[in-house]
């Protein structure tokens, strides 16, 4: 199975009345000290901090079309963000969630998902493991499973920042999109369709898209370092691989350090509070792991605000 656009058209206007039209802001060369202007979709301002309600909504609402949300509701695995949106579409829809996420995941984020009014379950040392747990309890109770990024609603939902992004910046040539299990990059890539070069930016600890890119086929990497949050499957998604395949130019890695940079540079020059994860695939641009060609017009996705403002300030 893969995604069309005309899946995510339909996702756009399913998923329309629950989610956020997150603006761009356009930056001048020198805003950020690079000498060419960088467009910036904040996706952190999205309901629940990420993008991930997008496809969260697209998967319930398909599925209630469908008549296939029991009784016994939503049940989700995810380093945090993830599961903070489901809860939060849970929420909104009147369906219980139980949301399962590994020992790692930052009090913050656990805190963001009880306060939708989920059940909360911390196992496992990585997502992986809470990911099992998750499965085996969904046999158990028979609800309906949301994955993070390897179903095609969820695919499809997430591939609606790519269609809001493009018609706000119609000019745009090149997008960074930061991935984990590549649900995000995975919609956005559908969408575009090599009209737009899409280019992927993972952490050096979590270079599942970069593995798998090299190997020819989705393989299991490391899990490490700031972003694994947010970023840190064991290896991307099997639904969208051949779409990275056909439209991703090129997974570019970074430093830690580049990470922790952007964040700084996010908050100190246009005040916003962006997680690891979402200031990775700035990080790319700011640290020089990837530059763009003369006359390009470059987009940045912002993906997710779930960070300790403490942490940020100091």
């Amino acid at each position: 199975m893969t995604i069309f656009p005309a899946d995510i058209t339909a996702a756009a206007a399913r998923i329309a009345a629950y989610v956020r039209h997150t603006p761009i802001m356009r930056l001048a060369a020198g805003d950020l000290g690079l000498g060419f202007p960088v467009t910036l979709k904040l996706e952190l301002l999205q309901h629940a901090g990420s993008f991930k309600p997008r496809g969260a909504f697209n998967r319930i609402l398909r599925a209630q079309e469908n008549g296939a949300v029991p009784s016994s509701g939503v049940i989700a695995a995810s380093g945090g963000n993830h599961g903070a949106a489901v809860a939060y579409a849970a929420q909104q829809l009147g369906l219980t969630a139980e949301i399962y996420v590994p020992e790692l995941t930052p009090v913050a984020k656990c805190a963001r998902i009880e306060s939708f009014g989920a059940k909360l379950v911390r196992t496992g040392a990585a997502y992986a493991e809470a990911f099992a747990a998750s499965q085996v309890r969904a046999a158990e109770t028979g609800a309906l499973v949301v994955h993070a990024y390897d179903h095609a609603d969820v695919l499809a939902g997430q591939g609606t920042t790519a269609l809001e992004f493009e018609a706000a910046d119609p000019d745009m040539t090149h997008v960074l999109v930061a991935t984990g299990g590549g649900g995000l990059i995975g919609g956005m890539a559908a969408w575009l369709a090599g009209r737009v070069t899409v280019v992927s930016v993972e952490p050096f600890g979590c270079p599942t898209l970069h593995g798998a890119l090299a190997a020819g086929r989705p393989v299991v990497g490391p899990v490490g370092g700031v972003a694994s949050d947010s970023l840190g499957a064991k290896e991307v998604g099997g639904l969208m691989f051949p779409i990275a395949q056909r439209y991703v130019s090129e997974a570019v890695l970074v430093t830690d350090e580049a990470i922790i940079a952007a964040q700084r540079i996010l908050w100190d020059r246009m005040r916003l509070i962006a997680e690891p994860g979402g200031a990775t695939a700035l990080s790319a641009l700011l640290s020089g792991a990837w530059t763009p060609p003369p006359g390009a017009r470059v987009g940045v996705v912002v993906c997710g605000a779930n960070a300790d403002p403490a942490k940020i300030a100091s």
